[in-house]
């Protein structure tokens, strides 16, 4: 890069393609493969720049691929403007200081160091926002790689923060295998090599056995066309839609389903209305022999509730679950439940949980820990953002070795297995009622992550403090001993040099 105008020329389009490639690779219908190519141009471009430009191209970036979620931060989940703010611009800084770093570390001789902050300071990010924010860990580049099995088992080992160290750490390899002043690259390309054709081979290996069908089936049953929200279950329009629904049942029922689940809020009730919905499911479950499970609002003493109730084939009192996780805002008039619950009887622990519940890994893995087999969540969703959340809950049966059935509202259908294989899926406005039938896999599988959760995300941490630590070791180094320092142009700033030390 010899004229400013050239340099000036690269540095634009390198944060354009990369931007680019994040809008793509990235957001509510990612296209995986951009993912792993998104941030190469920036990274490339920090190891050929100076420090401002890296920081600006990177941000600008970062910030150029999240426009297309503005609309859906800001108009579907209804995000205070502050917040989105504070988020997309937020998180542009932090990578654009992410690459800043690994820019400093390859200039001061540490070129493995270098490939492995980027990864490991954006799981650090990741984690660090599930657990401080109440959106949990629905923002990650894991979910981009839903749909690449093989990929996805690694969340058996680390949670989701696996995938997005190999998502970010294969550029970042690659960027400082190529940077000019890199020593000990090949240490580099043999160490991003190592961890890749672990993660495929486990994945590969986890992917041999299939789960085979089970005895039991599940069904979902789904409508989007008679209602744009929840109906009081005693009004007239209200009771004719229970009729819609269970007029569907006996017919599922008869095709061997062994448990019916409905989406989430389909209806609103009290104690005095509740005997409307409550009636004739119960005798429906105990003609059929088959658990119903319906969403719905339940008022108790002025307390709202979202609300799932299993109507049991044994005829014996209904479950009830209440909602953990309520989605900030749009639910802040509900009040969260704090108990578990399980469909009684089935002998095989299924357990019950209600859409946003699975936008965090906790509840599953406690589920998971406490014997669960199989999950079943009604669900609502917003539409565009449909396949995103059927993966993350996807994604939380094969961090947990669980099988998922899903059955949302304004969005699909799905029962996947353990190892993410989606045994059926349909989208709820296909036909007025949409309903899908599939054997629930005949087992479930223990996993590192159900056992020990955020490891990972814990080893990136510090993997992430020890980087910069040695980088502040080195400056000041460089500080106090005027003879193995010497001063090189980079770019628009001037970089303090000394002796590489490969790590």
């Amino acid at each position: 890069m010899n004229s400013p105008i050239r340099r000036l020329a690269v540095a634009l389009a390198a944060t354009a393609l990369s931007a680019t490639l994040l809008h793509f690779g990235t957001g509510l219908t990612p296209v995986p493969w951009l993912t792993w190519l998104a941030p190469l141009p920036v990274l490339v471009l920090a190891h050929h720049a100076g420090a401002r430009t890296t920081f600006l191209a990177a941000s600008a970036a970062w910030l150029g691929g999240e426009t297309a979620m503005w609309g859906y931060f800001l108009g579907t989940v209804q995000i205070p403007p502050p917040t989105v703010v504070s988020l997309v611009v937020g998180s542009a800084l932090l990578f654009g200081l992410v690459v800043l770093s690994s820019r400093a570390l390859v200039l001061r001789g540490r070129p493995l160091t270098a490939a492995a902050v980027v990864p490991a300071a954006w799981v650090a990010v990741e984690y660090a926002f599930s657990v401080l924010s109440p959106n949990g860990a629905w923002w990650s580049l894991a979910y981009t790689q839903a749909d690449v099995l093989p990929v996805l088992q690694t969340v058996s080992v680390t949670g989701p923060w696996g995938v997005t160290f190999l998502v970010l750490g294969v550029p970042a390899a690659v960027a400082v295998f190529f940077a000019p002043r890199a020593a000990g690259r090949l240490r580099v390309a043999v160490a991003a090599a190592t961890i890749l054709a672990l993660a495929l081979g486990y994945g590969a290996w986890r992917l041999r056995a299939p789960y085979g069908e089970g005895a039991e089936k599940v069904a979902l049953l789904a409508t989007d066309r008679m209602t744009d929200g929840w109906v009081p279950v005693a009004s007239a329009e209200g009771r004719a839609l229970l009729g819609r629904y269970t007029a569907r049942i006996p017919g599922l029922a008869a095709r061997g389903a062994r448990v019916v689940v409905m989406p989430e809020k389909v209806f609103i009730a009290d104690d005095a209305t509740l005997p409307v919905l409550a009636a004739p499911l119960a005798r429906l479950a105990a003609d059929h022999h088959v658990d119903i499970i319906a969403g719905l609002i339940l008022k108790r003493s002025g307390v709202l509730r979202n609300a799932a109730v299993d109507f049991p084939a044994d005829g014996s009192r209904p479950v009830e679950y209440f909602k953990h996780h309520l989605i900030p805002g749009l639910e802040s008039d509900f009040q969260p439940g704090d108990r578990k619950a399980f469909v009684p009887g089935s002998g095989l622990r299924w357990a019950i949980a209600i859409c946003f519940d699975l936008d965090l890994p906790g509840l599953v893995r406690d589920y998971r820990r406490s014997g669960a087999t199989a999950l079943f969540v009604p669900g609502w969703d917003f539409g565009q953002d449909r396949w995103l959340h059927g993966r993350m809950a996807v994604t939380r049966g094969v961090e947990t070795g669980l099988t998922v059935a899903r059955a949302a509202r304004d969005g699909d259908l799905v029962v996947s297995d353990a190892n993410g294989r989606i045994r059926t899926e349909a989208h709820s406005a296909d036909a007025p009622f949409v309903s899908v039938l599939a054997a629930l896999p005949s087992g479930s599988a223990d996993t590192l992550y159900t056992r020990f959760g955020d490891w990972f995300a814990w080893a990136c941490a510090l993997l992430l403090l020890l980087a910069l630590a040695s980088l502040t070791r080195i400056r000041a180094a460089a500080g106090g001993h005027p003879s193995g320092r010497g001063t090189q142009a980079a770019g628009d700033d001037r970089i303090i040099r000394v002796r590489p030390a490969a790590r």
